[in-house]
């Protein structure tokens, strides 16, 4: 499923126009991007956590070469599953 086709379907089920929709999916995107910006998690009831958490440095070694490579450290956005939302997908 696309975005396109996400937001036409979530409008269905709002009895919104599509339009309106895309405006509050990106209001909420915004929101949370602000939460993981100082650092906080999101977690959705039903749903799940997100949140940003830090990969240390690490070496990484190149196969066809041999060469180690010193890979800096990063923030990534990590998801966890709900126990209800990994029944309901049982």
């Amino acid at each position: 499923m696309n975005n396109k086709e996400f937001l036409t379907e979530l409008s269905g089920k709002c009895q919104m126009s599509p339009e309106v929709t895309a405006g509050h999916v990106q209001t909420l995107i915004g929101v949370m991007e602000n939460l993981w910006n100082s650092g906080d998690s999101v977690s959705l009831s039903g749903f799940g956590v997100l949140e940003v958490k830090k990969k240390n440095e690490r070496v990484s070694v190149n196969p066809t070469t041999g060469i180690r490579m010193l890979v800096p450290p990063k923030l990534v956005l990590t998801y966890k599953p709900s126990s209800l939302l990994k029944e309901k997908l049982k």
